[in-house]
């Protein structure tokens, strides 16, 4: 297998045309000489300080307030922001007070899903640029709700799909649209992986800690280690699983290279059968999403089985009539049809988090949006929510993007909003 790093693919037929727009080019101004933004986080766990850190790295902003629910996060994460930058930012529990902080300019959202869709419509309503993780919301007219609040106050606003700035990805999406594979057929996307499990017994929450305000307008759940801090990613009621959170960004990554937007029809099979009552969404899970170009099936197992070939445990097969490209965060490959023909892998890091947080912060100065609006966000978060619809009900759905209803499946389509925990009231009015 011929290995070619990026300076020789350049040198290549195609490199002329690869194009890499999120190579972003530092401003010729400096640091010291650009007004300092003013960020505000909400949110305090492990990627929000992985946001905050990216901020830092591309310069030019100052973190003058924090929001979080647990004490003791607000605390750690204070005392490191004040080590990083010089001065202690002040420190909220609740959103609305970090969102009256004077002379704040933007603001991060790295809360679980469940938690996003009012801060973030009240921070547009401060009239505040955004910079939102993935997914976009917790439920697909919560992510309306929120599309309509941006176009309304014409905001800045960027999605963290990191992915879309990774070096690889962009090539392989530059090297399929210019028709080398001739017709994509098929793609494949998978992220298999060992999921790590905490203590499940229901128990107190820590003292520092507010679990009921942690579950806010979701069901309040009875607390364990298990669907508290980060590990909330697999329980249904506020991650909604590995292909909501991980897989997400390659289904963006998917439908970018496609040029698709979200799909025409879901099914999805799958179930919870290694960690049976560890978790409340599938361990094992497959989907059938039905793009207008082409069929994207998902796949993950996230019990811990030897993989075959763990390189491929993370990426995106592209099946054309041509050839097969893989690709994954840091590197692509090229498989030529034909017996004996050399495959070219090509090796492409970026540090993704900072680039994605510069491309933001350019767009915030800029005036001009980034590169993962929230119309982006909506389709892709839409799309894995699409796919856990078809799972809950256990039949294929079908869906009318123009309309945003689920075409002849009364409960499928009552799934597209969840009912909210009283005193909260769901922002979606249609």
């Amino acid at each position: 297998m011929e290995k070619v790093n990026r300076r020789q693919f350049m040198r290549t037929a195609v490199a002329g045309s690869i194009a890499m727009g999120s190579a972003l080019r530092a401003n010729p101004e400096t640091d010291e000489e650009k007004p300092k933004l003013r960020i505000g986080l909400i949110g305090c766990g492990w990627y929000g300080m992985v946001d905050v850190k990216a901020a830092f790295k591309v310069g030019g902003v100052e973190v003058v307030a924090l929001c979080d629910v647990d004490s003791q996060h607000l605390k750690d994460s204070a005392d490191e922001v004040g080590e990083l930058q010089g001065s202690r930012p002040k420190i909220f529990k609740h959103y609305a007070e970090l969102l009256d902080t004077p002379g704040l300019q933007v603001v991060i959202i790295a809360t679980p899903p469940h938690w996003h869709a009012l801060p973030f419509i009240a921070a547009l309503e401060k009239d505040l640029d955004i910079y939102c993780e993935k997914p976009l919301a917790y439920d697909i007219r919560e992510g309306r709700a929120m599309v309509d609040a941006a176009k309304k106050h014409g905001r800045i606003v960027q999605i963290g799909f990191q992915r879309r700035q990774s070096a690889a990805i962009q090539q392989a999406r530059e090297y399929i649209q210019q028709g080398n594979l001739g017709r994509i057929v098929q793609a494949e996307a998978q992220i298999h992986y060992t999921a790590g499990m905490r203590d499940t017994t229901p128990q107190a929450p820590p003292a520092t800690l507010d679990w009921d305000l942690w579950c806010g307008p979701g069901p309040k759940l009875p607390y364990s280690p298990q669907i508290g801090h980060f590990a909330w990613r697999l329980e249904k009621e506020s991650g909604h699983g590995h292909l909501v959170d991980w897989g997400i960004h390659l289904i963006d990554a998917t439908r970018l290279i496609l040029g698709e937007s979200t799909p025409r029809s879901v099914q999805a099979a799958g179930g919870i059968y290694y960690l049976k009552d560890k978790i409340t969404t599938p361990d094992i899970l497959t989907v059938h999403f039905d793009f207008e170009s082409c069929p994207v099936i998902w796949r993950h197992r996230i019990w811990g089985a030897q993989e075959y070939d763990p390189d491929v445990s993370n990426g995106i097969f592209f099946y054309g009539e041509k050839g097969t490209v893989f690709v994954s965060d840091s590197k692509w490959i090229i498989i030529p049809k034909g017996k004996s023909k050399e495959r070219k892998v090509i090796e492409a890091g970026t540090d993704m988090g900072r680039v994605h947080m510069a491309d933001f912060l350019q767009a915030v100065r800029s005036r001009k949006q980034p590169s993962c609006p929230i119309e982006e966000g909506y389709r892709s978060t839409t799309t894995v929510k699409l796919a856990m619809i078809a799972y809950e009900v256990g039949a294929k759905i079908v869906w009318d993007a123009k309309s945003e209803q689920i075409i002849g499946h009364p409960e499928a389509n009552r799934l597209l909003k969840r009912e909210y925990r009283s005193p909260w009231q769901h922002p979606y009015r249609g």
